[in-house]
Order: C-alpha cells, then structure tokens, then sequence
C-alpha cells in the first residue's frame, strides 16, 4: 500500500523569535510585589465578607453552627486569632518574595514559535495515521486522493500529514515557497499551548498540595507530640469562621500551607502570573472551607465534596480523627478510608442545644451576681 509520508524538509519552518521582559499584570505594581500581596488581599476580602454575614447574622438558617456555639464552644480570642494569621502571612510574604527571587526571569516573545512547535508535533503525529488505518484495512492513500478536491484538509491528515495546497511565500525578494500550517493544526496547538497545558499544570499544582497537605494534616493528628506541639492550636477552633482559616501555629503554618503552596508552585513549573491565581485561589478555598456556612449559592462550596460542611466534621471532637483532606479534594480520604462515614445532624443538635444552655446559665449566674 502507498502512503504519502512527508520528509522534514516538508515541515513548515518555525518563526524567529526575540525574547524581551514580560509586562505585569498591573502597570503600577510589578508581579514580583503582587504574588506576594494578593493572596493577603484576597484572603481578607473574603474573610471579610463572611465576616459581615457573621456579625449581621445575615442567613441564620446556612449556618452550620449558631452565635451561642462560636461564644461558648471556642478557646481562642478574636484577638488571638487576628494576632497569629497576621504572623503566618508575614511568612508567608517572605516565602513569596524567595520564590520570587528564585524565579527565572519572566520572558515573553516566544509564544508564536512554542505554537509552531506543537503544530510540528501535531503534523508528526498525522504520518502514524496511514499505518495505522492499514492495521484495520483502510487504504489511507486512496481515500485520501478520491476527497482531495472536496475535503482538502481531511485527504491531506489522511494522507500523512502531506498538504501539497498548502504553501506561504518565505521571502517576497526570491520567492521561494515553503509548507504551512492547516488551520486546523494552528488552531489545536493553540489550545494546547494556552489552554490545555496550563489547565495540566494547574492540576498538578492542585495534587501536589492536597497530597502534601493530606499526609502532614493527618501526622499531625497521628503523632501526640506534633498535635500537642504544633496542631492542637487550629483545633482551639472548635466552630470555624471564615478569617480564623490561617490560625496555626507558625511553624505548622508555615510547613503545611506555605511551603505545601510554594512546592506545588514549583513542581507544577508555573509562570509568576499562574502562580499568582494559584496561591489566590488556594487561598479563597481555605477561608471558605472555614467560613462556618453551607450557602446554597457559593460555587466553590459545590465544586468538590471539600468544603465547609465536610472540613467542619473535622474540628470536631467526634470527627476530630476524619476529613484530613485540604483544600480542594477529598481523594486521599477516599482511597485511605478516613473519610467520615455516617449521619451527623443529632451530634449537631447537641451541640447547639449544650451551648445554649450553657450560655443561658452564664447569663443566669451574671444577673444573680447583678442584684
């Protein structure tokens, strides 16, 4: 059987390039400031306005636990709080600025080119295309040549990737006309280089920090010394609000979420603009996974099975050694069997109704000492 199979001179060439500083994402503030500002900002934010919903009492009926639980159940100050998630995100800012120094310089000017190279890679792929239609009996070849005229593009992929049609002018002084791209092909490793590959990259980042998370999270838990030491400051929460997200001890808090982000950053060979959505969202999805409130309408609350609800089983006593799992998917709980398994609505009642009546008792004994 006849295939047609192109030679590497029938590629089309690929485009000079010239490499120069890639603008900011913001005129007035260079990249290397801003990823490590905005996942502060972003963190405020939205901390502050579950904050606002908290303090107005805006949707009773979504809160996973009632004023008198937060009042009642809690061992840690506001004050407390507001004090150590200042400290972790002053780390924070210095991890960033070492990743930031660490970084290669960020360059642009060579996109066209990194285009073109997938499109090649996408015209090498088509030349397995004819063996393999023999394997199953088709002759490439002559299908191919029958659609020529009719579906150029089709007979052309059919044929190995060979577009004798298509061809550009190199050079307008000597004439000389080489291959070019189907559209087609352009338009596929478009989509691969600025879609796909970065949608690639951003889940790995993902994987990397909820596997690192995972397994440092439930060592915590695990080992007495390091949860004494170390975790059981986060669980003087025991109703979680949205701005006590970061409420860790330091050094947990630097191990676990700083350095976890900056891992995934790295393993993931993010650009500083990727990084910056990646820690900013990372960010978002740990306050909400805190906020204390099942909203209907909150997407993030709907992407994955790890959010408020599933996370605040967790800070619980009885759920205490379950949902490990953070921030953004539960499949280590899943595959390790950690995951909490049963109904929890009457445990919830209980709480409330021991909270209440211990607030109201605290009243009682304040009005007494009153008269």
């Amino acid at each position: 059987m006849a295939t047609n199979l192109t030679s590497a001179t029938d590629l089309p060439p690929l485009p000079a390039y010239t490499l120069v500083e890639a603008s900011d994402t913001l005129a007035w503030l260079p990249d290397f400031y801003l990823s490590a500002i905005a996942p502060v900002v972003a963190y405020w934010v939205v901390s502050g306005i579950f904050h606002f919903i908290d303090v107005y009492d805006l949707f009773p009926k979504y809160r996973l636990h009632t004023p008198a639980e937060i009042a009642q159940r809690n061992r840690a100050t506001r004050y407390e709080v507001f004090r150590d998630v200042i400290i972790q995100q002053i780390i924070q800012i210095g991890m960033a600025v070492v990743l930031g120094i660490t970084d290669p310089p960020q360059l642009t000017g060579q996109e066209h080119y990194d285009v073109a190279v997938w499109a090649t890679r996408i015209r090498l792929a088509q030349r397995a295309l004819p063996p393999v239609l023999a394997l199953l009996g088709i002759n490439a070849a002559t299908i191919s040549k029958n659609m020529a005229l009719t579906h150029p593009l089709l007979a052309g992929a059919l044929a190995g990737g060979y577009y004798p049609s298509l061809s550009t002018s190199l050079d307008a002084t000597d004439g000389a006309l080489v291959p070019s791209f189907a559209i087609w092909e352009l338009m596929v490793a478009k989509a691969i280089y600025y879609f796909i590959i970065p949608a690639v990259q951003f889940t790995i980042a993902v994987i990397v920090l909820d596997t690192w998370q995972y397994f440092l999270h439930r060592g915590m838990h695990m080992n007495k010394w390091l949860y004494t030491k170390f975790h059981s400051r986060h669980h003087r929460l025991y109703v979680p609000y949205a701005y006590g997200a970061l409420y860790n001890h330091p050094f947990e808090g630097f191990l676990l979420d700083t350095l976890g982000a900056g891992v995934a950053y790295k393993v993931a060979g993010m650009s500083v603009k990727q990084g910056i959505v990646f820690f900013c969202c990372s960010t978002i999805k740990t306050v909400d996974d805190h906020c204390g409130y099942a909203l209907p309408w909150d997407p993030l609350q709907h992407l994955t099975g790890n959010n408020a609800t599933y996370h605040d089983i967790h800070h619980q006593s009885w759920g205490i050694k379950t949902n490990f799992s953070q921030p953004f998917f539960t499949f280590w709980d899943r595959i390790l069997g950690t995951i909490w398994k049963g109904d929890t609505s009457l445990k919830y009642e209980r709480s409330r109704i021991n909270a209440a009546n211990s607030l109201q008792a605290e009243t009682e004994k304040i009005s007494a000492k009153a008269q």
